[in-house]
């Protein structure tokens, strides 16, 4: 049956969907409104169905904190375009509102709650529907505490929380720890509080390079005893291009693939492992320092100041932060 331009901009302005899709939905269901509401629909859940392989890695990223809770939440898209768009801005908003006023457990739980007859899931397969994009609630976290703060980086692609003890904690000051966060992405607010996983994962990762280092200094010593040039030798590739320049002899080019056949092992041999766990320890504590919140400098210090003194001076305890983003680390 024909349909009437009022009726076609009618089910539009109610669902969002595209003129062409609303006409064809309404020619389908003989102008029945809530028919072509589910032909819409379905058509949402077939192409979240048809484009659940893809990667949605563009989105909106938000945050909120009000009366002692604060919660992130992650809607993702496959462009950038789609996630500027004020209409997914827009269902992120609504989502972020349905967590700060329910306050589900988790990301399933917010994904089941009802917004006006329909769950927060099937609100996102509409969305989905509508810009023939798959689309997906990745992230959903939140803190309590006496006093609470969210950071929302400018795109909409990166939030911060951060919980401290003290309800009247100054805000100019949590809100620069809640920037503090966004920006040096620290693992833990303090060292004591590094998973031991971690610990030993990033321990065992500084054994590797520490030995690899004195493996390579070896290597050096003994290219520059025989009178080569590291820089010229310290790879086959760049040994015959090298000697192809003129930069090597033959005969130097020979010696130095002779050294890095044989020098590797033999230095590996003769490794002090317990040099080796002394310097893999300092550069452990180093990353502990760069890593975790109190020992890092405080960004918005002019004299370097780190975290754990800015806050001693206001007397604020950081209990607690999240971090969520959508940018390539």
């Amino acid at each position: 049956m024909a349909v009437s331009l009022a009726d076609i901009k009618k089910l539009r302005d109610i669902t969002g969907a595209g003129m062409m899709d609303v006409k064809k939905a309404l020619e389908e269901a003989n102008g029945d409104f809530e028919q072509a509401k589910d032909l819409l629909r379905k058509r949402g859940q077939a192409i979240a169905a048809k484009r659940s392989e893809r990667e949605a890695s563009e989105g909106c990223v938000l945050a909120k904190a009000e009366n002692g809770f604060a919660a992130i939440v992650a809607l993702k898209c496959e462009t950038d375009f789609v996630a500027k768009n004020a209409d997914f801005v827009g269902l992120t908003k609504l989502i972020l509102n349905v967590a700060m006023d329910r306050q589900p457990a988790d990301l399933e739980a917010l994904k089941n709650e009802i917004v006006d007859g329909k769950t927060v899931a099937e609100l996102i397969t509409e969305r989905s529907g509508v810009t023939g994009e798959k689309m997906e609630l990745s992230d959903y976290v939140f803190l309590r505490g006496p006093k609470v703060d969210a950071y929302n980086h400018l795109g909409n692609k990166l939030s911060s929380l951060v919980a401290v003890a003290e309800p009247d904690a100054d805000h100019d000051t949590v809100h620069g720890i809640s920037m503090q966060v966004a920006a040096m992405s620290p693992i833990a607010v303090s060292a004591e509080l590094v998973a031991q996983e971690v610990k030993d994962h990033e321990l065992a990762v500084a054994i590797e390079k520490t030995k690899q280092d004195e493996i390579n200094k070896a290597v050096e010593n003994a290219l520059r005893k025989a009178g080569i040039n590291p820089a010229h030798a310290d790879s086959d590739d760049h040994i015959e291009s090298n000697t192809a320049k003129g930069w090597l002899t033959a005969e130097q080019a020979e010696e130095a693939r002779k050294i890095r056949a044989n020098v590797p092992a033999e230095a590996e041999a003769q490794i002090n492992m317990k040099k080796v766990e002394m310097i893999a320890q300092g550069r452990l504590q180093k990353f502990l320092k760069e890593s975790t919140l109190l020992e890092q400098q405080y960004v918005m210090s002019e004299d370097k100041a780190l975290v754990k003194d800015v806050l001693k001076k206001a007397g604020i305890t950081v209990n607690d932060f999240k971090r969520v983003t959508l940018n390539q680390e």
